[in-house]
């Protein structure tokens, strides 16, 4: 898109037409939302990847980003800056929140079965290290149907939710140490039915 002026940069029109699409998406206006996504799913895909480096996520992010955008598009402010740069922090904000769900998810599984976990997959294979975690993903979804109920409930509230026991107990209105339990027995249950490779 070119500027009719010439001292003017053109993205100060492309700013000004996100800003005009995201008012359109606060009247409804679906389209508007088509072609904004259209003008910033790349760059936030990126954004989204190079912090999460996992493409699958990166993308989980971006339409997470695209909701929240779509559900507050009349609270934007163009004072408080640029379209892209207010979707750019949602999707750094979403990203970060990310990786400390995974971070909690493997504070959770060592403090509950801490001879659980295996040891990273060794070399500099990144392929093969994918195919072993999703092997690993695959096999853990699986045996996680012969657990109990209630322990199967607790243990995908934690690990794939990424809540902690707290908030899971909280949430199931049940006391702490009856979740601590209940995902520690899951956990060792899971041991026993999961092949030893992995």
């Amino acid at each position: 898109m070119t500027s009719s002026n010439p001292g003017q940069p053109a993205g100060d029109d492309q700013s000004r037409e996100q800003a005009r699409l995201l008012a359109a998406m606060a009247q409804g206006d679906k389209t508007a939302l088509a072609r904004l996504y259209d003008s910033l799913s790349r760059p936030l895909y990126s954004l989204a990847f190079r912090v999460i480096n996992d493409a699958s996520e990166a993308q989980d992010i971006v339409q997470d980003v695209f909701l929240q955008m779509w559900q507050k598009a009349a609270t934007y402010e163009t004072s408080r800056g640029s379209v892209f740069g207010w979707a750019a922090t949602l999707t750094r904000n979403r990203s970060i929140d990310r990786l400390r769900m995974r971070k909690r998810r493997a504070e959770l599984l060592a403090e509950s079965a801490p001879d659980l976990q295996p040891a990273a997959p060794g070399g500099e294979d990144d392929s093969a290290a994918s195919l072993w975690v999703q092997e690993k993903a695959t096999a853990v979804r699986a045996a996680l149907t012969a657990l109990a109920p209630e322990q199967q409930k607790a243990i995908e509230l934690a690990f794939f939710r990424g809540l902690t026991q707290q908030e899971i107990a909280a949430q199931l209105n049940e006391p702490l140490g009856t979740i601590k339990a209940r995902i520690r027995r899951g956990l060792l249950k899971l041991r026993e039915t999961l092949p030893s490779r992995l």
